[in-house]
């Protein structure tokens, strides 16, 4: 007997997805600064991604997108909430968060 779960009960692992990612609304404080968009100012409203290696990327609301070198994966995991799904696009996960 099998102890796992049928194919379709099972969620993918982290090494299975690109990322995760999550919506931080309020102002993002890192190191003492509020970080800011280079390209249009804005300050709060990020996408948050954690990507497979680790690594931290921010989008604001126009779509501009920056790796945060401030933040690694044990930020996400400490302020993110548990993965409540799996989008199979980029595009579906940022309309699920209102993006």
């Amino acid at each position: 007997m099998s102890d796992l779960l049928p194919p379709e009960l099972r969620v993918p692992s982290r090494q299975e997805v690109a990322g995760v990612m999550m919506r931080w609304l309020q102002p993002l404080v890192v190191d003492g600064e509020v970080r800011a968009c280079p390209e249009c100012g804005m300050y709060r409203d990020w996408i948050v991604f954690c990507m497979r290696d680790g690594s931290i990327w921010l989008r604001c609301r126009s779509g501009h997108e920056m790796q945060e070198a401030g933040l690694d994966a044990v930020w996400f995991n400490r302020h993110s909430g548990p993965v409540d799904r799996f989008h199979p696009t980029l595009e579906e996960g940022l309309r699920h968060l209102g993006h």
